[in-house]
C-alpha cells in the first residue's frame, strides 16, 4: 500500500467514522430497532474510486471503531453492519466484473447493475446472518424465537434494500463528481 492509498483510506475512514457517529440517523418506522444513516455513502464513493480494497478497509476501520467507541444497542451491532456493507459491497463487485465481460456501457448501467446487484447481495447476506444469530442471548442476538425471526424478517429485507437504494447511487454520483473535479478516472477491474 502507498502513500497515496493510506491518504485516502484515512480520509475516507474518518469521515465514514464521524457520519456513522453524528446525529444524522432516524429509525425505520415499521422497525425502530433499525437506523437509517449516511455513513455508508463514503464506503461506496470510495469503492467506485479506488476499488474494493480501499472500500473493504474503511468498513473494517468503521467496524473496529464502533466496537471500541459506540457499539449501540447490541454490543455486537457493528459486526452486524460490517457484514451488511461487505455483502453490499461483494454485489457491487460482481456488477463491475459483470460490466466488464458483458462489454456494457455508461455510467448509468454500471450505477443500476451495481445498486440492483448490491441491494441483492445485501438483502441475501443480512437475512441469513440475522436469521443465524439473533436468536442467541446478548451480547450476540437478542434471544428471538423463530417465530419472531420470521416475523422480522420482512422487516429487515426491506430496510436492507432502501438503506442500499440510496447510499449506493448516492455514492456513485459523489465518486463521479470528484472525478472529473480532480482529474482522476473511477476504478476499474
Amino acid at each position: 500500500m502507498n502513500s497515496r492509498d493510506i491518504a485516502t483510506l484515512s480520509v475516507f475512514a474518518a469521515l465514514t467514522v464521524a457520519l456513522n457517529l453524528s446525529p444524522l440517523k432516524f429509525p425505520a418506522p415499521y422497525a425502530p430497532f433499525l437506523y437509517y444513516q449516511v455513513w455508508e455513502i463514503p464506503i461506496i464513493t470510495a469503492f467506485a474510486l479506488y476499488g474494493p480494497l480501499i472500500a473493504a478497509a474503511i468498513s473494517i476501520i468503521n467496524t473496529i471503531t464502533l466496537l471500541a467507541l459506540f457499539p449501540g444497542a447490541l454490543p455486537t451491532g457493528p459486526l452486524y453492519n460490517l457484514a451488511a456493507i461487505l455483502g453490499m459491497l461483494l454485489g457491487i463487485y460482481t456488477a463491475h466484473m459483470l460490466f466488464e465481460q458483458l462489454s456494457l456501457k455508461g455510467s448509468v448501467t454500471l450505477s443500476v447493475l451495481a445498486t440492483g446487484l448490491g441491494i441483492l447481495f445485501r438483502v441475501i447476506v443480512m437475512l441469513l446472518v440475522n436469521w443465524a444469530f439473533i436468536r442467541y442471548p446478548p451480547p450476540i442476538g437478542f434471544s428471538m424465537t423463530d417465530e419472531a425471526i420470521l416475523a422480522v424478517l420482512p422487516f429487515i429485507a426491506f430496510f436492507n434494500a432502501t438503506l442500499a437504494l440510496y447510499t449506493i447511487p448516492t455514492g456513485y454520483m459523489l465518486a463521479r463528481a470528484i472525478s472529473s473535479r480532480i482529474k482522476i478516472n473511477l476504478w476499474n477491474p
